[in-house]
């Protein structure tokens, strides 16, 4: 069961968004990829197993797909556990 879960926002090259989507999703820990309007293009939704999966391999293979310019991790808050 994932320990950490994060959104990530992400700004693309005009005209990339659709295939940054799209290649998002296949990344693993990826569990939504979408594109959006507004400030934004693409709004990924990761599940992973602690912190550092999160910061040294999801990100980075995220960052890594061709047309992003930036990327915002919103690591989620949660009271309950």
């Amino acid at each position: 069961m994932p320990v950490v879960q994060a959104y990530i926002l992400i700004q693309t090259e005009v005209g990339r968004a659709a295939l940054a989507a799209a290649t998002i999703a296949e990344i693993s820990g990826v569990a939504s990829s979408e594109e959006v309007s507004g400030p934004y293009d693409v709004i990924v939704r990761v599940d992973a197993a602690d912190a550092t999966q999160l910061t040294e391999s999801v990100v980075p293979q995220i960052q890594k797909v061709a047309g992003i310019t930036r990327t915002l991790t919103c690591p989620v808050v949660d009271h309950t556990r």
